[in-house]
């Protein structure tokens, strides 16, 4: 055996190996909170889209607690979780933004925010008229919680009555983080 065979071997960068997450992990947050994954038997039919997307107001809904650098970050360390979602102007560039979030690795997302908020290729969509408009604002929240009946009376119901009510929304895209 040689000295180079001995040479241990540099460890691959976890984004490029694919290695983030450890094994096991999506049965481990089953057994540790039943009921919060999406099952394949958890199916609901989507809506269809009552024009066509070219003359459709959309929205962009997600996970990934984006929000203005201007703004009150988000409460990232409460361990059960923050229930505030924060507004994000659909007009806004990527400098202006920030990612708040603990939970995740957002190394790649840091140097393109538009791989899980895609607010820039949506403007760009927009522009090309493949998308009629973009509502005045754009909806994120940190997606961990501990409890998901509170997430579902609040968060999500507050976004919805905005997304209906205030941006007046034909379709949204959900982006989770």
């Amino acid at each position: 055996m040689t000295a180079a065979d001995k040479t241990p071997v540099p460890a691959a960068e976890p984004r490029e190996a694919g290695t983030q997450l450890r094994p096991g992990l999506w049965q481990t947050i089953n057994e540790r909170y039943p009921g919060s994954m999406i099952r394949k038997e958890s199916f609901v039919s989507q809506a269809s889209l009552s024009k066509p997307l070219a003359e459709a107001r959309l929205t962009l809904i997600s996970s990934c607690g984006v929000h203005c650098k201007t703004d009150p970050p988000l409460d990232v360390c409460h361990p059960f979780g923050d229930f505030r979602f924060k507004r994000v102007p659909s007009s806004s560039k990527q400098r202006e933004l920030i990612i708040h979030q603990l939970k995740y690795p957002h190394d790649d997302a840091d140097l393109d925010l538009n791989v899980i908020f895609p607010i820039e290729r949506l403007q760009e969509l927009h522009l090309e008229r493949r998308i009629g408009s973009l509502t005045p604002n754009f909806f994120s929240f940190i997606g961990y919680n501990m409890d998901p009946e509170r997430f579902e009376r609040t968060v999500a119901a507050d976004i919805a009555d905005a997304v209906v009510q205030q941006e007046h929304a034909d379709c949204a895209l959900l982006a989770p983080a």
